[in-house]
């Protein structure tokens, strides 16, 4: 037997069954959204695993095909690794439920949601987390605090939760928030400049949904009633750890972490390290017993005086690790054309972390095609892709390709920019960006934002506006409204605050967000001074990208491909491509150009010679046009016959000129005044019932005459 609860989210019914199917997993939930279907599965190790300091959290969005109809592409013809839509949504998932365990459990937790039904007005991105969040509370596993998830749009100045897939088409927003009953715990924006007042609402908006979904979870979490495990808590020794800070004292370590480079506050803190267990290593295995676990117990202790003072620094003295004040952003700058052959480069730099932005221009044909279960999207023009490499932090390690910190910074910043790229009809190319991270000392993500929006203003790629990015963290004190806000946070306060909220956008407004948290949420007003706090420090590092680069370059590189984009009847696309596309392949051998055709009619030509390429344009308007009586046009005669000669105006376009037809004076044999080859002049008399063009050379003189005189 297995249990129903069922509910209404925005009109819809939303339908959770528990003990259906997976019922070996810790929990368990089938949820039903529309005619959308996500199996959420949580799972839990017995045991915590050996030698580890963090929590071992897995999350797998998992696309089966048949969710929607497809067969997977490809020879194998099933599904492979992940898509990159599937693991910004395990982030997605990961993100706000993280913090929500306790800080230490250790045990493996693996979360799986595999998508089994898609209806496409209902997301199963938004399943998925509800099912995360129903799964982990109905389980054994100690998690306590159920979040709901809605995404927000923007119709028609309209706010819309949930919006169906045709909304989706047209909004001006795409929020996604997730609350517990009385935070916020993540918030993931994507929006064509949206003000921060509308933001804020919108943020509000979704948070009173979220706290009934979380009391439709509370509802089922009471009816189940499972009891949750009993976990290995992990606590330093009290009195080795008082041991430890009265040798090392309050002031050293101040002294050790007020540093402006990362470098020197490791080597002293490292050194710290060293002197404690040389010098007093001995005492401190006297005081636990435990020998063997001396040097994990020195670290986990350093580690936790560290972070204290550097957040009691912060909260109560607002002095931070480099000196800085609490808004103050670290030294800019700002450079384009770093790389001499690529079409558009940029380096931006933010104190010592530091991105290198090369733009590439291809022809339309080089666009990304997508296979994933939204069928509304099936390809990707403007492309953004980040790397961090091991030197970056200066640690040696290789490259084993990008993992799902680097494919969600690249879809962030890929995010951000996307409102202010400009539509093909305007610049007919498709944009691959790629920020390759130089140095890493705090929010790459967002210098890669910046050096990209200079990197496609040099590569002459016509942007609406300039876009900036920057990140505020947070550390929080005894209550809601004990806290401070940092804006530009280094790696330092980073990993030792509370939360990394990140906010991209224009003069005009907001571009996407990214709130990472590390505590059980956040309050609306702290949200509120968030994302003030980053309007100021893009206006600040907007005007250093001005000073850098004012516009977008008016010309391309030469190095770049030329394109040109016009439009033709869609009816007329089989007459260009022609029979086994002779035709087109003509055009292509005629004037050395590449020539794409898209089924709603456009057509692009690349080509690096601009007189070849207008002679193809030229080409491609004459066949596909419709040859108007009474016009003249440029033609080549192809066969001679007794009674005439045919003249062909265009690829695969083709007219008779009777010998009547050819000159004012009697023309006894054609071969007489015209030979295979020759360019004429010819005016269309008409086109006769059967389709057939009747041509004068005779007549396109007289006119060409008549309008000479």
């Amino acid at each position: 037997m297995y249990r129903t609860y069922s509910t209404e989210v925005m009109g819809r019914t939303l339908k959770v069954e528990i003990g259906r199917v997976a019922e070996q997993a810790n929990g368990a939930a089938l949820v039903y959204y529309g005619d959308t279907v996500v199996l959420v599965t949580a799972t839990a190790s017995d045991k915590p695993r050996d030698g580890i300091d963090f929590f071992p959290l897995s999350i797998d969005y998992e696309e089966r095909l048949y969710s929607v109809g497809k067969i997977p592409g490809g020879f194998i013809k099933r599904e492979g690794r992940p898509s990159e839509k599937a693991i910004l949504t395990a982030r997605c998932i990961d993100r706000p439920i993280r913090p929500l365990f306790p800080k230490d459990y250790r045990n493996d937790v693996a979360v799986v949601a595999t998508v089994l039904s898609v209806d496409q007005d209902c997301q199963p991105e938004i399943a998925a987390m509800w099912g995360a969040s129903i799964a982990l509370s109905i389980s054994d596993i100690p998690f306590t605090d159920p979040v709901g998830s809605v995404n927000i749009g923007l119709v028609d100045g309209q706010l819309v939760v949930n919006p169906d897939s045709a909304q989706r088409e047209v909004s001006k927003l795409s929020l996604t928030v997730v609350s517990k009953k009385d935070k916020v715990m993540m918030i993931e924006a994507g929006a064509y400049e949206v003000p921060n007042d509308i933001m804020m609402k919108a943020i509000k908006l979704a948070h009173e949904e979220n706290v009934k979904i979380v009391e439709f979870i509370d509802g089922i979490v009471k009816a189940e009633n499972v009891e949750k495990q009993k976990y290995e808590e992990y606590v330093i020794n009290e009195d080795a750890y008082k041991f430890i800070c009265d040798y090392i004292t309050t002031p050293r370590m101040e002294e050790a972490v007020y540093a402006q480079k990362k470098q020197e506050r490791d080597e002293k803190i490292n050194a710290i390290t060293e002197e404690v267990i040389e010098n007093i290593g001995d005492k401190i295995i006297e005081i636990t017993g435990d020998e063997e676990g001396l040097e994990q117990l020195v670290n986990d202790a350093i580690y936790k005086f560290e972070k204290m003072t550097v957040r009691h620094m912060i909260l109560r003295e607002h002095k931070r690790p480099d000196g800085r004040d609490i808004e103050e952003i670290r030294p800019l700058s700002a450079e384009v054309d770093i790389l001499p052959r690529t079409h558009g480069s940029a380096l931006f730099s933010r104190g010592q972390t530091q991105a290198l932005t090369v733009t590439t221009l291809g022809a339309m044909d080089e666009i990304q095609r997508l296979d994933g279960l939204d069928t509304s999207e099936v390809s990707k023009r403007y492309i953004h892709h980040y790397n961090m490499p091991g030197f970056t932090t200066g640690e040696a390690k290789t490259s084993r390709g990008p993992g799902r910190r680097e494919i969600g910074h690249g879809a962030l910043a890929e995010r951000a920019l996307l409102p202010v790229i400009p539509d093909e009809e305007e610049f007919p190319y498709a944009i691959r960006v790629v920020s390759d991270i130089m140095s890493s000392n705090g929010s790459t993500s967002q210098a890669s934002i910046c050096g990209s929006t200079l990197s496609l203003m040099s590569a002459g790629v016509p942007i609406k506006r300039p876009v900036a990015g920057i990140s505020v963290g947070l550390v929080t004190g005894d209550n809601d409204d004990d806290f401070v806000m940092l804006t530009d946070i280094q790696g330092l306060e980073d990993f030792f605050g509370d939360m990394d909220f990140k906010v991209a956008g224009t003069s005009e407004g907001i571009t996407a967000i990214q709130m990472d948290m590390k505590i059980k949420g956040l309050t609306f007003k702290m949200i509120e001074q968030a994302l003030d706090q980053t309007a100021r420090a893009r206006e600040k590092i907007l005007k250093v990208m001005h000073d850098c680069i004012a516009e977008p370059r008016k010309e391309l590189s030469k190095y770049a491909p030329k394109i040109v984009n016009i439009n033709i009847d869609v009816d007329k696309i089989a007459e260009l491509i022609g029979p086994r596309g002779k035709t087109i392949k003509k055009i292509i051998e005629v004037t050395n150009c590449a020539i794409d055709t898209e089924d709603d009619g456009r057509v692009f030509v690349k080509g690096d010679d601009t007189e070849n390429m207008q002679k193809a344009v030229d080409m491609i308007k004459a066949i596909t046009m419709e040859p108007e009586p009474g016009m003249i046009y440029d033609g080549k005669v192809t066969r001679l016959m007794n009674f005439g000669a045919f003249v062909e105006i265009a690829p695969g376009k083709e007219g008779l000129v009777h010998i009547s037809k050819i000159s004012k004076e009697r023309v006894n044999k054609v071969e007489d005044v015209l030979s295979v080859g020759d360019e004429v002049k010819v005016k269309l008399l008409e086109i006769d019932q059967q389709g057939r063009l009747n041509l004068s050379i005779k007549d396109a003189k007289k006119d060409e005459k008549k309008n000479n005189n």
